[in-house]
């Protein structure tokens, strides 16, 4: 395997990750992992695939009291060749929500040792961003891409947790198709999302329960989460 092959899938994946995930230097844990002691609302852990290759995992962990909720996410993808690393990703985000509305959000990613950021705050009137992208200040009320929350399917802007890029967003209607949920059939429903060069199918059952995700990264191969 030549160095140049090396470096071009390492981009190629890089770039379609970016895209999905919507700072490593160093990379610090904003919180302690979450135990099963801790009070946790809801909890979706999910096993992560490129095409049909395991390479790691990504989990978020709700806690809420009121209308207060905080949301922490963290992910960590490894993809090998060969025995040799080609690409490794390791993202972690908080996010505290007042309602259907960030109130903060802090995040920190290494893409193969490429460093992002986001760090936003609701101020009187408007939400600052401060991140990769650049800053910002946005509507008053602003969503991410919430997987976990079907609020956010209604939106027509998202904030990538990434970088900080607001993002021009379309959601197709529902479709209803059976889909294989730890090794059982389930009645869910498909959502196909649309933002810039991402493309992605959101799967979500009869009770708004977010249940898989699958996304078509650079190159045409297919990035697959299915909850455990």
């Amino acid at each position: 395997m030549t160095r140049r092959f090396r470096t071009a899938l390492r981009r190629r994946l890089g770039l379609g990750l970016l895209l999905l995930l919507p700072a490593w230097a160093p990379f610090q844990s904003m919180a302690a992992p979450v135990t099963e002691a801790e009070s946790v609302t809801d909890a979706w852990r999910f096993r992560v695939y490129l095409d049909e290759r395991e390479i790691g995992y990504h989990n978020f962990y709700l806690q809420q009291a009121g209308d207060v909720r905080v949301l922490r996410s963290e992910a960590n993808f490894e993809y090998r060749l060969m025995f040799v690393k080609l690409f490794h990703y390791e993202h972690e985000n908080r996010e505290t929500w007042d309602g259907d509305c960030l109130s903060r959000i802090e995040s920190r990613t290494d893409s193969n040792g490429q460093p992002y950021r986001v760090d936003g705050r609701a101020e009187t009137g408007y939400f600052q961003v401060d991140g990769s992208a650049g800053e910002a200040k946005l509507p008053e009320c602003v969503m991410s891409f919430a997987y976990w929350n079907p609020a956010f399917l209604d939106q027509g802007r998202l904030l990538n947790t990434q970088n900080g890029e607001f993002l021009d967003v379309a959601i197709s209607a529902p479709i209803a198709e059976p889909l294989t949920v730890r090794g059982e059939p389930q009645a869910s429903y498909r959502y196909r999302l649309e933002a810039g060069e991402l493309r992605l199918d959101l799967w979500y059952s009869a009770n708004n329960e977010w249940l898989a995700l699958e996304s078509e990264v650079r190159g045409g191969r297919k990035l697959r989460y299915e909850l455990l």
